[in-house]
């Protein structure tokens, strides 16, 4: 576990058309940019935005905890670049990585609005559930999803994820507290 935590950022995944790696300072502007223009199609499903959200101020306090999970071994964040113009596309994150008994963590993602249902999550979320599986040695990832969110839905069950539960006022999303549907996803179930 030791050499993960210490080399990371440097970790490089690929699939067919993208490339999942760490947030980089040079990716900023890329990053504003796809986030303001799919904000209307992330914001229902997402914490509300801060008043600085975009700001370069801010993108670096990103990094910094970024940076911090992927020291720690607590998440491994990654960007999700498409292969053909090297355009930033989305993300895709392991968080709340937990060791001992659980060796378990939740993933979270997103496409830009110019890129959904071009299949780049599904590549993106196996090839970190792969990561997952093999580099990290988890036995679980989980995902919470809001239950008015099918399309999400639908893709993480086609993916193998299983249906466990709705857990009441999960998560804060855009000012309230909303329930979200609990799906899960075993090592053993690749």
């Amino acid at each position: 576990m030791a050499l993960w935590r210490d080399e990371s950022p440097g970790v490089e995944l690929e699939t067919r058309d993208l490339i999942l790696r760490a947030p980089r300072a040079e990716d900023y502007e890329a990053w504003a940019k796809l986030r303001a223009a799919s904000r209307r199609h992330t914001e229902p499903w997402e914490p509300a935005w801060t008043e600085d959200e975009l700001t370069r101020t801010a993108y670096r306090g990103r990094l910094r905890r970024y940076d911090m999970d992927w020291r720690d071994g607590r998440g491994a964040p990654f960007f999700i670049i498409r292969k053909e113009g090297r355009l930033l596309v989305g993300a895709c994150n392991l968080n709340n990585i937990r060791r001992g008994v659980m060796q378990s963590a939740d993933i979270g993602y997103w496409i830009g609005t110019p890129y959904i249902r071009r299949g780049f999550a599904r590549q993106a979320i196996r090839r970190v559930l792969a990561f997952a599986w093999s580099d990290l040695q988890l036995n679980r990832v989980e995902a919470a999803v809001q239950p008015q969110n099918t399309a999400s839905r639908q893709l993480l069950e086609e993916i193998g994820f299983v249906f466990e539960g709705r857990a009441r006022g999960l998560l804060n999303i855009a000012g309230e507290w909303r329930d979200h549907d609990r799906l899960a996803i075993l090592c053993e179930d690749r």
